[in-house]
């Protein structure tokens, strides 16, 4: 009886082959720890596991192939490929690469110092941010999908109405002329901050990233700096009976770390996407877009294969996710960030 049922029993071969089947879906936690007890047992297991990729990397080439274009496959599918590095997907620091929606895969042996010209080249795909507006005071309004406001400037103040969705506004300084934003009967009262109001179906959030606000909801008024970060007004719906209406609770107020503000926030801003890009190419890329420029240091990393979704202005999570997947660290020097293997 086989010991443990993650193991199939047969030949290295055959064992190989399904380890191999395994990981090409992904493999579980419990599968994770068997497959690399396996490997351990026996030296002649990684070697059979060496023999099965190349098989698969020959059929992989007959995936182009069709029975409705000839009765045989073409013999140049079947040729000698290029060199082609397997790639694995390192297990630590998943939960932070879900949250920015990214995956990051790395050579299964020593990252290589491979010549230029074996390295995917791949430019990365842009993605234009979300609507950007600048009103006639100099403020800037974002606003997420489907989010639609209503400007109201007075001489005495400047008003805008959300009436639907989310939006993130940088309001230029004027002490003399309040700017306040109107959210299903919530009033977010600024002079010069910035923050975010989403109107939901049952309640108003307001996320201050920057100065502090005031939030006036009836005869209540709340203030928030940057140290407070959000505030949650529940909207009741009218009471179908004669009865009066209840009033709606008092504001919620609750502290937010910088990562949850990154997730609430990451609608914004211009995003680039890369698919198996190497970290040279990822850096400048990301160089493009940043005074803070970013630095491969060790030519052992430069070909760290990349695959993602970040946010072009984001360096500081990017480099977050070096450090804490991959033991890569980002060493300022002026406005560079250094990028080598953590000591």
């Amino acid at each position: 009886m086989n010991p443990n049922p993650l193991t199939p029993p047969d030949s290295d071969a055959t064992e190989a082959a399904a380890w191999l089947a395994r990981r090409d879906r992904g493999l579980t936690a419990a599968e994770q720890d068997a497959y690399l007890e396996w490997l351990r047992a026996d030296p002649a297991h990684g070697q059979a596991l060496k023999q099965q990729e190349r098989v698969w990397s020959v059929l992989d080439h007959l995936e182009q192939w069709r029975p409705a274009h000839s009765a045989a496959p073409n013999p140049d599918l079947l040729a000698p490929p290029r060199s082609r590095r397997p790639y694995w997907l390192a297990a630590a620091g998943l939960a932070l690469a879900a949250a920015l929606a990214v995956l990051i895969t790395v050579p299964r042996s020593a990252l290589p110092t491979a010549p230029a010209d074996l390295a995917p080249r791949r430019e990365a795909i842009v993605h234009p941010g979300p609507e950007r507006r600048t009103l006639d005071d100099g403020s800037v309004v974002e606003l997420n999908h489907d989010a639609r406001i209503e400007v109201i400037f007075t001489a005495r103040e400047r008003r805008v109405k959300l009436v639907h969705g989310e939006a993130y506004f940088t309001v230029a300084k004027n002490p003399d002329r309040p700017f306040i934003v109107e959210a299903s009967g919530v009033a977010v009262r600024a002079i010069g901050t910035a923050f975010s109001v989403a109107l939901g179906r049952t309640d108003v959030a307001v996320l201050v990233t920057q100065g502090s606000v005031q939030v006036m909801d009836q005869a209540r008024t709340t203030d928030l700096t940057a140290g407070q970060r959000t505030v949650v007004r529940l909207i009741r719906l009218r009471p179908t009976s004669k009865a009066a209406a209840v009033p709606p609770p008092p504001p919620q107020v609750q502290d937010v770390t910088p990562a949850e503000v990154e997730r609430a926030l990451s609608w914004q801003g211009m995003r680039l996407e890369f698919v198996e890009m190497p970290l040279r190419d990822v850096v400048a890329s990301f160089n493009r877009y940043n005074h803070r420029k970013l630095r491969v240091d060790e030519a052992a990393i430069a070909y760290l294969l990349i695959g993602g979704n970040f946010r072009s202005d984001n360096v500081d999570a990017f480099v977050r996710l070096l450090d804490s997947g991959f033991g890569i660290t980002a060493e300022p020097n002026g406005d560079e960030l250094r990028l080598r293997r953590a000591k």
